[in-house]
């Protein structure tokens, strides 16, 4: 097993481990914490595989927004520890049966685009024969271009959004 292999079993342990700790969770702050560590698992993946772009992106957006995920749950909670519902038998139930459900279709489109026949081939990201990458010159040139293929509108639309959420978690803030 070389190096690869067992940073990628390293990861996935710790982003499973901290995946059931955040939903395990009954504090707000102690959930929104270990989601940051699962995030930085998945940008520790994108490394791993050779995306630094992406794993750069993923480290400065979504490590953001768990800073802001922060100050709203305090907000909101005024500091206080907010304690999750009771546990019914049929709440349990119905997780229960949703995350067998996801986890089969999961498992469906895992068969069925035979990603186990190719787990030989893992390893180093490679390039399929006739595609093309982009640099990150590129990428930052299509982020902000308005032209045909730019992602500006897009790019503003959700800045407007967030701007939005924070608006509106303020006023919640302040009512309460």
């Amino acid at each position: 097993m070389d190096s690869h292999n067992i940073m990628f079993v390293i990861l996935s342990v710790f982003m499973v481990l901290s995946s059931i700790a955040t939903v395990v969770s009954k504090s707000i702050i102690r959930a929104a914490t270990y989601l940051l560590f699962v995030l930085l698992g998945t940008a520790g993946i994108y490394f791993l595989l050779g995306y630094t772009f992406l794993g750069a992106v993923q480290i400065m957006v979504y490590a953001g927004g768990i800073v802001v995920l922060y100050v709203f749950s305090i907000l909101l909670t005024s500091g206080q520890q907010e304690k999750l519902s009771k546990n019914t038998v049929s709440k349990v139930v119905a997780s229960a049966l949703l995350s067998i459900a996801g986890f089969g279709v999961f498992l469906f489109m895992l068969l069925k685009k035979k990603l186990f026949e190719n787990v030989a081939a893992l390893g180093a990201p490679t390039e399929a024969v006739g595609t093309e990458t982009n640099s990150i010159d590129q990428i930052g040139h299509f982020m902000l271009s308005s032209s045909e293929g730019g992602y500006l509108l897009p790019f503003e639309a959700v800045s407007l959004l967030l701007l939005a959420c924070i608006v509106a978690g303020l006023i919640v803030a302040r009512k309460s």
